[in-house]
């Protein structure tokens, strides 16, 4: 009942976008703003995943925006307006990444070849779980700064699946991919964020060291001797 619900309720966001791309393209701007303030914080959300850099992020969601009012005549109706957007964003975003990045930095367009978009066999549940280590402010932190190791296309992936929930068809649109191609990328950055938040959370386990070391000296020095002479 609850999926239903959830479904019926895209359903109307989806055709309230497609009315606002109507007005737009009929001369509205205004109809164009409440697109603009119905996503610009989760696009926002989805650069700085990208870039994890928050003025490049802020970039990348402006220029999308530009781009989708500039050539809101190329939005084909068959799929939804929110996932064309974000399409554009991710794209913008990796512009800037490409920016960033280092001649050391492995290709944003890694080779997946021999076998790559193979699905392997689901990775079965493990605690903690990143999605809800995501929905727990506490350990947020965590979550995005172990997703910032994994290479940008598997982070995207991640992303835009497990924590902006959009389905595999979507992601696969956004990203110009195959569902095939998206399970697997997907398969191998959770495996990679199992690996390695494994690892943090163990580090976190072992005991902290304690240094033993001359420190009397120190504390004579602040211990007053009441006008005692050595």
């Amino acid at each position: 009942m609850t999926a239903d619900l959830a479904q019926f309720a895209g359903k109307v966001v989806a055709r309230d976008d497609l009315d606002l791309v109507h007005a737009t393209q009929d001369g509205d701007v205004s109809a164009f703003e409440q697109l603009v303030e119905r996503y610009d914080r989760k696009l926002l959300r989805i650069a700085q995943h990208v870039t994890h850099n928050r003025e490049d992020s802020q970039d990348a969601v402006q220029e999308a925006f530009l781009k989708a009012f500039q050539h809101l005549g190329d939005f084909r109706e068959d799929s939804q307006f929110s996932t064309w957007l974000i399409r554009i964003t991710v794209n913008q975003a990796l512009m800037k990444l490409r920016k960033q990045r280092t001649t050391k930095e492995v290709s944003l367009d890694e080779d997946f070849q021999a076998g790559g978009d193979t699905l392997p066999r689901e990775v079965t549940d493990w605690a903690p779980n990143p999605e809800e280590l995501y929905r727990a402010s506490e350990l947020r932190d965590i979550l995005i700064k172990t997703l910032k190791e994994l290479r940008p296309l598997l982070r995207t992936v991640f992303v835009l699946r497990d924590i902006e929930g959009l389905s595999i068809d979507q992601t696969a649109e956004v990203l110009d991919l195959s569902p095939a191609a998206v399970k697997a990328r997907l398969w191998r950055a959770r495996l990679q964020l199992r690996e390695l938040l494994s690892e943090y959370f163990s580090k976190q386990k072992e005991p902290a060291r304690v240094e033993l070391g001359p420190k009397e000296p120190h504390l004579a020095r602040s211990v007053p001797n009441n006008g005692r002479t050595a």
